[in-house]
């Protein structure tokens, strides 16, 4: 696979116009956090706002966009989730991403990093979801494409990984378009689950000329 064929996400630098498609640096207390704001053809991928709440629970309550997931999430669950996102972007750790349509400026999904425990091991994963008025046109590939750049372009992070269940095609695809091969089968949280996975080393040899 020629991953180098594939749209390139921009990272820009933070200037006195709109924030909407910068890198920026944002000081919270004592801490220090570098924000990156991902921009890929279509999408544009943005760190999460305590906001963004009441959007973000309307797509944790649909059916379909927590398919292959312990269920739809009460706004209590959808609180808790965002508050641990929000905690990692404040500890300065890779995080999740807000998916918006560049076009329409609209939250549709999230799309960034977990922090897991898998067979005994801290991984990092790369997950996604969107809402289902956007699947089939190649927009999850092309945030997982900004993000997995991002991983190893920005962060140096040594591997990355995804955990996505047996019937789950779609998100196998998107793994698998973005690079990534399938490393072992597994039981995560008492649900059977594929291993995909993508090191830098990987990435280098096939993204970097």
């Amino acid at each position: 696979m020629n991953l180098a064929a594939w749209p390139v996400a921009r990272v820009r630098r933070l200037s006195s116009a709109s924030l909407r498609n910068k890198s920026q640096l944002t000081r919270d207390s004592s801490l220090f956090i570098a924000m990156a704001i991902l921009e890929a053809s279509r999408v544009i991928l943005r760190p999460f706002r305590a906001e963004d709440v009441d959007l973000l629970s309307e797509l944790m309550a649909d059916q379909d966009f927590m398919r292959f997931s312990l269920g739809v999430y009460t706004r209590e669950q959808t609180l808790g989730f965002l508050e641990k996102v929000l905690t990692w972007e404040r500890e300065g750790l890779p995080s999740q991403f807000a998916v918006e349509i560049k076009s329409e400026g609209t939250l549709v999904g999230y799309c960034g990093f977990f922090h897991q425990d898998v067979d005994g091991k801290s991984e990092i994963e790369i997950g996604y979801r969107l809402h289902p008025d956007y699947w089939n046109k190649g927009l999850a590939t092309e945030a997982a494409i900004a993000v997995r750049d991002h991983a190893f372009r920005d962060l140096n992070l040594p591997r990355v990984i995804s955990l996505i269940h047996p019937e789950n095609i779609a998100s196998r695809r998107v793994a698998e378009k973005i690079g990534m091969i399938l490393e072992k089968h597994t039981t995560f949280r008492g649900f059977p689950a594929n291993v995909f996975s993508l090191s830098r080393e990987q990435w280098l040899k096939e993204h970097v000329a």
